[in-house]
């Protein structure tokens, strides 16, 4: 049995929710949220505790990798999904039905402007986050490892998951 096989989700209302949607409908609901924001399922392990951990969260798609934003709506301090990728950078995502074996990095600051761009394409609250807080919000490149990982989700539309080739 893999570390990754029994996650605890938040038990916090909409996120709670969120999450047991997705999940039992495999994707099927859940995926595409408000706005028509396509969400993930993000499971780190616990930098403290060692345990799976698991959150949904908008993304967006920079040719193969996914891209997601650590806002926690522009407070002062990063979520802790953030200090767990910081801490161990192997990951899982669900994306849709499909389970995807991921390393996370912060993207470069080359890279940032271009993939922030996608990211509050999809999501313009992001701008506005980043307004309230002195910190830099942190965008996170997810990289699938290995073979097998897929690159589109299954029945997902294109253009609801804004897949970026440039």
């Amino acid at each position: 049995m893999s570390t990754y096989d029994k996650p605890t989700d938040s038990p916090e209302g909409w996120v709670a929710e969120h999450t047991k949607q997705y999940l039992e409908s495999n994707g099927e609901e859940g995926h595409i949220w408000r706005n028509d924001a396509p969400t993930l399922l993000l499971t780190t392990i616990g930098r403290r505790s060692g345990q799976a951990r698991r959150t949904p969260l908008i993304y967006g798609r920079d040719g193969a990798n996914y891209l997601i934003v650590a806002s926690k709506g522009g407070a002062p301090t990063s979520p802790l999904w953030y200090s767990n990728l910081e801490a161990n950078p192997e990951v899982r995502i669900q994306v849709g039905g499909d389970q995807i074996t991921a390393r996370a990095r912060d993207a470069s600051p080359e890279e940032r402007p271009r993939l922030w761009s996608i990211m509050s394409a999809i999501w313009p609250d992001y701008d506005n986050y980043q307004t309230k807080t002195d910190r830099q919000i942190p965008l996170v490149v997810l990289e699938p490892q290995g073979e097998g990982n897929s690159v589109d989700p299954p029945g997902a539309p294109r253009e609801s998951v804004r897949h970026v080739t440039s």
